[in-house]
């Protein structure tokens, strides 16, 4: 079937936050190639809110792999095309139960490549930015990309509320500065030292005595967060473990400048045309990680080279390095009344 006369498509994404935003370009060049087509996402459960309200996706729905092997099962396809994200037998099975054709990376089991259209070699791992390595499953079926930035959006109510919500912590005259301290825990090599948080907040005051901090994160990193809260005192806002997902990305459009380290509100944050500062491992550098084609993008990678073991300690990134990145940020993006 060519692509112009696809009428439903479907696209399953079951992954953590980062991984759900970074096949935003690809769901975008699915909706460009089929414009006919209405397309369905189904991601994990505590991530579909992230696809909500984008234009190019007509109904965003749940699913993990539990979920999808009791799914599907009256006959008939609802889907001219699937296309499958990751390597959960499960999920690849509901898609061959309700599309006609379905499109994922070879799953590494020959019975079941052999019922995909076409099973996908997967690239080679850093071999290419992590977007690409989602457009790559699309390449077989001539779909290009429609635009590399990633894609999340806040809606006028979400806006409103944040607006509300800032305007009661009283955050003064700004600049106003969003923290994201930690990644998440498997994850951890990727953390910058809360203390060095600490002293970049120093001395960006002492530039801007009227900057204001918020501090985002989840419940995981309370002690963390905590601390760094009771060090800036009234110059702080501490959102952490208090927000729900969207909340925290209404908060983040509303910021002059974000300081945060390789985890998913930093993928959240590179939608916004909002200056950012982001820190990356030597494992995974900003080649492999950072937004594209985002205008005000200010990356502050390890100065180990790649690859590297996870081991390697973020300490090494100095304060003093992420402090001019966030001075140029603001120097070159000045905020916003």
């Amino acid at each position: 079937m060519a692509l112009q006369a696809i009428r439903s498509a479907l696209v399953i994404n079951v992954s953590r936050i980062g991984d759900t935003l970074l096949a935003t370009p690809a769901l975008r060049a699915i909706a460009h190639a089929c414009p006919e087509a209405e397309l369905t996402c189904l991601a994990h459960p505590k991530r579909a809110e992230i696809l909500e309200h984008l234009p190019f996706v007509a109904r965003v729905g749940r699913v993990d792999k539990r979920i999808a092997g009791l799914r599907g099962r009256l006959p008939g396809a609802r889907y001219d095309l699937a296309v499958v994200f990751g390597f959960d037998r499960p999920l690849v099975e509901y898609a061959l139960r309700v599309a006609r054709r379905v499109v994922a990376f070879r799953q590494g089991d020959a019975a079941l490549d052999a019922r995909l259209d076409p099973a996908v070699a997967e690239p080679a791992a850093f071999s290419r930015h992590a977007v690409f390595m989602r457009l790559a499953l699309l390449e077989p079926l001539g779909i290009r990309d429609a635009g590399l930035r990633l894609a999340y959006r806040v809606t006028e109510a979400e806006r409103a509320w944040a607006r509300a919500t800032l305007a009661t912590a009283k955050p003064g005259a700004g600049p106003l500065i969003g923290l994201q301290v930690a990644s998440f825990p498997t994850k951890a090599f990727r953390d910058w030292p809360v203390e060095s948080f600490a002293e970049l907040a120093r001395r960006l005051r002492a530039r801007w005595p009227q900057a204001h901090f918020l501090i985002f994160g989840g419940g995981e990193e309370r002690e963390r967060t905590a601390w760094l809260a009771a060090q800036l005192g009234a110059a702080a806002t501490c959102f952490a473990g208090q927000l729900t997902l969207r909340q925290t990305g209404a908060l983040m459009s509303q910021t002059h400048l974000y300081v945060g380290v390789d985890t998913g509100p930093t993928h959240i944050m590179g939608c916004f045309d909002i200056p950012m500062v982001a820190m990356y491992h030597c494992h995974s550098p900003s080649r492999l990680l950072g937004p594209l084609e985002h205008p005000c993008f200010y990356p502050v990678d390890h100065p180990h080279p790649h690859p590297c073991p996870e081991t390697t300690p973020m300490a090494a990134i100095s304060v003093e390095t992420v402090c001019t990145a966030a001075e140029r940020a603001l120097a070159e993006h000045p905020p916003r009344a």
